[in-house]
């Protein structure tokens, strides 16, 4: 069958339809080698190879496995997210003008508000959940690209992708969505309009939180994109082979994982917004978020797994209730198939997130021992 007409499932525990030919191993093969032969012609013995930092098979064949399953032309890998984010936005020329959404990972903001007042571009930064607020910033000036992450991390919010893609589009703009928090399984940026989409890989994708890296996906491959592929091989930004044989190994389980990890963060959610000592649960799953009927008609097969509650109490009470939790690891990332905590206010101390904020990022245990965990953390 070919790749393009499989499902994601499909496409993704059969590794995109890859065999070594060579031994006949149904596991897709790893070259570690960073620079390849030529015969005595001085040809190349594999046309496709030359140097490790612009071509390799395992690189290759992730990169392809994501752009199916995002239903893109072409995907590109780097060694992590951030540095997938920095080579989007080195496309965007000195003195250019972008919009960015406001509230999402704070690592994110805090790297283009730096890049921006080093390269002299002007930066917008607005709330895009508010649908007309967004247009407003795009309508305001030419742009060169609209940047969003839907659902956004740490506050959850959802962005209309349709609609973001309508107003940077008529600003000039290039749409770009962060979905790393609703992985392809859950969420088709582009089929919704956006240019590009990007994951931070080391979460969901790989879902074993035992590697680093990030990808940005085309809808097509434009002048844009030539250009992110240029800079990607001649500044270095690459992932190494093992990486990339490790990501694709996490990927072939990566559509049953997504849904385990949604159906549980459901479970989850539903028993926290019930909780006397929970203040607020953030999670576009639950009827009462202010963004969960867009969240339901663009995302399908569940809202994620990740959500963040505010605790009664503030700093010390949050700080008590991380500390009484026995299965949920006191650590930083999501998306693993192991559930972790996390007090952001901590990590990021001038964010503005309300002192009481604990990030959940639930994995693939039986929600029963979660919510029993939550329940004995909490005092219930």
């Amino acid at each position: 069958m070919d790749p393009k007409q499989m499902r994601p499932a499909t496409l993704a525990a059969q590794a995109g339809g890859v065999i070594d030919m060579q031994s006949g191993g149904i596991v897709p093969p790893i070259q570690p080698s960073t620079t390849y032969a030529r015969d005595r012609d001085y040809a190349q013995i594999n046309p496709d190879n030359m140097y490790l930092r612009y071509h390799n098979d395992a690189v290759r064949q992730a990169e392809s496995v994501l752009a199916g399953l995002e239903g893109g032309s072409a995907a590109l890998l780097f060694p992590s997210g951030m540095a997938a984010i920095a080579a989007l936005f080195r496309s965007v020329p000195n003195r250019g003008r972008v919009v960015v959404q406001s509230g999402i990972y704070w690592g994110t903001t805090l790297w283009i508000r730096s890049f921006c007042e080093r390269r002299e571009i002007v930066l917008c930064e607005v709330d895009a959940s508010d649908g007309a607020a967004l247009a407003e910033a795009c309508a305001a000036a030419p742009a060169h690209l609209v940047f969003v992450e839907t659902p956004s991390n740490p506050w959850m919010k959802s962005v209309d992708i349709a609609a973001a893609a309508q107003a940077a589009h008529g600003a000039g703009a290039l749409l770009a969505v962060d979905s790393t928090a609703a992985t392809p399984i859950l969420s088709q940026p582009l089929s919704l309009g956006a240019d590009i989409v990007m994951h931070s890989a080391t979460k969901a994708i790989n879902g074993h939180t035992a590697v680093l890296g990030g990808v940005l996906v085309a809808r097509e491959t434009t002048p844009v994109w030539e250009m992110i592929l240029e800079d990607r091989g001649a500044a270095g930004a690459v992932m190494g082979p093992f990486e990339a044989w490790l990501l694709l190994r996490g990927m072939r389980t990566r559509p049953q994982r997504v849904k385990a990890m949604s159906a549980n963060a459901m479970a989850v959610a539903r028993f926290l917004d019930d909780h006397p000592a929970v203040e607020t649960v953030l999670y576009p799953g639950l009827s009462g978020h202010p963004c969960h009927a867009l969240a339901a008609r663009q995302m399908s097969g569940g809202f994620g797994f990740l959500m963040s509650i505010v605790v009664r109490g503030g700093r010390e009470a949050a700080l008590r209730v991380a500390g009484r939790l026995d299965l949920f690891h006191r650590a930083t990332s999501l998306g693993g198939v192991e559930s972790l905590v996390e007090h952001r206010p901590t990590l990021e101390p001038q964010s503005g997130l309300p002192e009481g904020m604990l990030r959940l990022s639930v994995g693939i245990e039986d929600q029963r021992d979660l919510i029993a965990d939550l329940a004995q953390a909490l005092g219930q």
